[in-house]
């Protein structure tokens, strides 16, 4: 299974540029509960921002560039690379996240998206591709209100892929 999972702004964007724009205590967690031992495809760029992150990961690391070689993990060309190398490593299920261009190339092959909708603008930025509805049903929301750790109120949602809605092949692993 590819699953997507992000942060995004209530006008549909993960970042303004480099970096994620909030801190939200609650959504790291939350982050590293769901990819804990898992294997995750992340674009270079967002891999080299994220390093310190990995402890129990399997990175697979999303790079035009023939030569590049991660520091942890793996280097894949395209997700369909992605997908036949955790498929003969026997995993069950990848998480992609981010950036911008791993999210637009795994969106087609996703068959489960975690988004937390953050209840702020950003006005611009780095896009998630648009969920749409006729592809997408809603199986759970949990929304949490802004407090004292979290400038804005989030509402962790998953969806699923509609049946009959257009999946490339090769997704499943």
């Amino acid at each position: 299974m590819l699953t997507l999972i992000a942060a995004v702004s209530a006008d549909g964007f993960i970042s303004t540029g480099t970096g994620v724009p909030w801190h939200l205590p609650r959504d790291i967690t939350h982050f590293r509960e769901v990819t804990r031992g898992q294997w995750l495809l992340i674009g270079r760029r967002t891999f080299e921002e994220m390093l310190g992150w990995f402890h129990d990961h399997h990175p697979l690391v999303l790079s035009r560039d023939a030569g590049y070689t991660p520091p942890l993990g793996q280097a894949v060309p395209s997700v369909p690379a992605a997908i036949k190398f955790a498929q003969q490593a026997s995993a069950g299920e990848i998480f992609v996240c981010g950036g911008g261009g791993a999210y637009a190339a795994a969106m087609p092959h996703a068959e489960r998206l975690i988004v937390t909708h953050v209840g702020t603008t950003l006005g611009g930025g780095v896009p998630f591709p648009a969920i749409a509805p006729e592809d997408w049903r809603i199986t759970s929301t949990t929304a949490h209100p802004a407090d004292a750790d979290h400038a804005f109120a989030m509402a962790i949602t998953t969806y699923a892929r509609r049946e009959g809605s257009a999946l490339t092949l090769g997704a499943t692993i």
